[in-house]
């Protein structure tokens, strides 16, 4: 009695929350037969949570109808109660769980599971268990275990009772139990060996993403918030809704992955987002620009409630979302930027750029691009259809580029496969190998009747710098080593001939240039040019001959670009003609003012520095390129207070204004620990140049430990500048003993 005494203690000594459900006719003609009856049943909230890392979920922590969230392959309790003590020798308890938004189904299939209760030790492995753990009084205390692989949904729960020889009576719980894939648990296709690699890519719900250029990195932070509100129940209808996934599959993240892969765009279905790529706003009428979103909470939470598409998206909201669906379900998930990433839309390894005479990019006869930077997604799975050894990291792409057996999707693709090139393993490996690994060769156009001419064949630039954020800080990890060997090694060329020889697509080509290398040409570019601010653009020519002159002739201009590689408005260009002398050194300059680009500027503020440039005696053209970007003002974030957790404080926001103008319309976009919707402050006033739009709110988080605010600010003159504050909130003050001062903050 005293084993069952501590027991209750340990399991069940906070508080206690039971859903009675009245005593039907029936109930009460078995309750006189003797029958044990339930009358309610406590989910016992707080332990289980505790357990299976799941007590941050809104439908934990509801003041109302609170849902068990629990992991498969893993115990939880449930403290039954009773009409009567049981009584082993003459009553039988069994569970029936069920896939609640299964109409059919059959005594084998995998959407329901029969399981009578047995005795402690008695338990069947990898199947559902349900074992006597004690009872005091009239609670029966039970630990249940779904399979480790069982289908990840809301199961209902019926409890039978009956009465050895006599009659039986049947109790349905009115809440549904929610079952996600573990990866604490060994035998769960997506089990992730190490603490803070869990903590990282499954429980963590705010974060950084990537974007800028590959000289100028540029981290993005982004509100995951996989535990608020309507998140869970989200995911779970896409799955099943939008990405068709029905019975055993629903178990296999494998599929599930897949499925939300294409959910996420709308191109095929009814999924979340819309994408748009306009180069004016006027273009995203109608919805937000994906400049403007902080996270994914108010994307999702819009969705859910019309189930209609949200607008507008860009690759790292399509990665965004993504990530906090595959988070909520339990699929370790991670956001990653490859920077120069390629887009092979004909599928032969190499990207084909077309120029004309003045170094213009010929869109009518160039399919492929390459983006600045592209976002996607890695999940971690076990992958049996293709081998152990490929599994872990798996690329996984939502933004919609190309189709996938017809299907916008791309994915899960293994990066053990793609590094190899192992280019026929599902799925898409070939399509993520070219991203980060294929060749940019660049091509002259001379008219109909000439032949295309090589100006450059550039092996290395592709898949530069691809980066996620670092376990347990807010810093860059450069993962590029997972993708590919490194640039310029044998391991590498080796990989990509292989690639090549594997490849369904590859045209022959006649490279009508002689390598020549007696003319060099560098770029010379300050690399933090705040916007607002002039700068200047450098081309440096050197002769390498010792004996001959060359006459060199060409054009150096800057165009503004989008992320994804196509060219706006000219801001400014400089030709020139110059004759080297041997060991002979030119030095060309372009100076671009704040008057020349800001009218000009798309959405990210990014340039393409380009020159064309030919040695007029040898025939030999030369094409090289740069991206740059002026930087954006961060926004800076402060607390006033220690926080604790449930207890109010103060946040302030400000963010300085770099241009010679004032900016009109400004407004800060928040998502961050309490808030259950994302919160728009309106600026009242223009802000000065020179001066601070500012801003002050108040939150509440709702539980101990690291949280993260995330900041947007927008105006009608300046776009895409953000911020975040990481931070740890201590728990209530307990019995006058203050919390521990735990605040760790981190900005951009």
């Amino acid at each position: 009695m005293e084993y069952i005494k501590n027991l209750w203690r340990h399991y069940f000594g906070r508080r206690h929350k039971y859903i009675i459900v009245p005593f039907q006719p029936d109930v009460v003609d078995g309750t006189r037969q003797g029958v044990l009856a339930v009358q309610g049943i406590d989910f016992c909230i707080e332990t289980n949570g505790e357990n299976h890392h799941t007590n941050k979920f809104n439908l934990m922590t509801r003041d109302v109808d609170r849902c068990l969230v629990v992991r498969r392959g893993q115990a939880f309790k449930l403290d039954i109660l009773l009409n009567r003590p049981y009584d082993s020798r003459r009553d039988a308890v069994s569970f029936i769980f069920y896939v609640g938004d299964v109409e059919k189904r059959g005594p084998s299939d995998d959407t329901s599971a029969a399981v009578p209760m047995l005795e402690k030790g008695s338990e069947t492995l990898g199947l559902w268990n349900a074992v006597y753990e004690g009872q005091m009084d009239s609670h029966l205390i039970v630990a249940v275990t779904p399979s480790a692989d069982c289908i990840v949904a809301a199961w209902r729960i019926d409890v039978d009772t009956k009465l050895n020889g006599g009659s039986s009576l049947s109790y349905t719980h009115p809440l549904p139990i929610y079952v996600l894939f573990n990866p604490w648990c060994l035998n769960d296709s997506v089990y992730m060996p190490g603490h803070s690699h869990r903590e990282e890519y499954v429980q963590e719900d705010g974060g950084l993403m990537f974007r800028g250029v590959h000289n100028r990195i540029k981290p993005t932070p982004w509100n995951y918030a996989q535990y608020e509100k309507d998140i869970l129940d989200c995911a779970l209808y896409l799955v099943r809704e939008i990405g068709k996934i029905k019975g055993r599959a629903r178990s296999d993240p494998i599929r599930t992955a897949r499925a939300l892969s294409a959910a996420v765009n709308v191109q095929d279905d009814n999924g979340v987002l819309f994408g748009n790529w306009g180069k004016e706003l006027s273009d995203y009428s109608g919805g937000s620009h994906p400049l403007k979103w902080v996270g994914s909470l108010d994307i999702l939470q819009r969705y859910y409630s019309r189930k209609k598409p949200v607008k507008y998206a860009q690759c790292w909201v399509y990665a965004g979302v993504l990530t906090t669906i595959c988070r909520a379900l339990g699929i370790p998930c991670r956001s990653v930027t490859g920077y120069d990433a390629a887009h092979d839309s004909q599928g032969s390894l190499t990207i084909d750029i077309i120029k004309d005479e003045d170094g213009n990019t010929l869109e009518e006869f160039t399919r492929d691009s390459v983006w600045n930077y592209h976002v996607w997604n890695e999940v971690w799975m076990e992958r049996p259809d293709l081998g152990p050894e490929y599994g872990g990291w798996q690329a996984i792409d939502s933004t919609p580029q190309e189709t996938s057996e017809d299907v916008y999707r791309c994915g899960p693709a293994s990066l053990r496969a793609v590094r190899d090139g192992e280019l026929q393993r599902p799925y898409d490996a070939a399509y993520v190998f070219a991203q980060v690994n294929a060749d940019k060769v660049l091509w002259k156009y001379s008219g109909e009747i000439q032949p295309l001419k090589l100006m450059a064949r550039d092996t290395i630039s592709i898949g530069q710098n691809i980066s996620t954020k670092a376990i347990g800080k807010m810093e860059r990890e450069d993962i590029t080593n997972l993708y590919k060997y490194p640039e310029r090694t044998r391991e590498e060329r080796l990989t990509m001939e292989k690639a090549l020889r594997k490849s369904e697509s590859i045209f022959a080509r006649y490279y009508l240039n002689d390598a020549f290398n007696d003319v060099i040409f560098e770029f010379e570019l300050r690399d933090d040019i705040k916007i607002g601010q002039d700068f200047t653009v450098v081309l440096n020519i050197k002769n390498r001959s010792t004996v001959d002159q060359h006459n060199v002739k060409g054009v150096l201009r800057v165009d503004t670009v989008t992320y994804t590689g196509v060219t706006g408005d000219g801001v400014k260009r400089e030709e020139f003609d110059k004759v080297l002398g041997p060991e002979g050194k030119e030095r060309i300059t372009l100076r671009v003012t704040f008057d020349d680009y800001y009218k000009k500027l798309v959405d990210q503020a990014s340039f393409n520095i380009a020159c064309l440039a030919t040695i007029v005696d040898k025939n030999f053209d030369y094409f090289a390129q740069d991206d740059f970007r002026v930087r954006n003002p961060d926004i800076k974030i402060s607390i006033e207070d220690k926080p604790v957790s449930k207890q109010e404080f103060t946040v302030n926001v400000k963010v300085e204004n770099p241009l010679p103008i004032p900016l009109k319309n400004a407004k800060f976009y928040i998502q961050g620990p309490g808030l259950d919707q994302q919160l728009k402050i309106e600026l009242d006033q223009n802000v000065p140049p020179g001066e601070f739009a500012t801003a002050q709110f108040k939150i509440t988080p709702p539980w101990a430990g690291r949280h993260q605010i995330s900041a947007k600010f927008s105006s009608k003159e300046m776009h895409d500048v953000d911020g975040f504050l990481s931070f740890t909130v201590a728990p209530p003050i307990t019995n006058g003993i203050p919390p521990i001062d735990g605040v760790e903050s981190r900005q951009l």
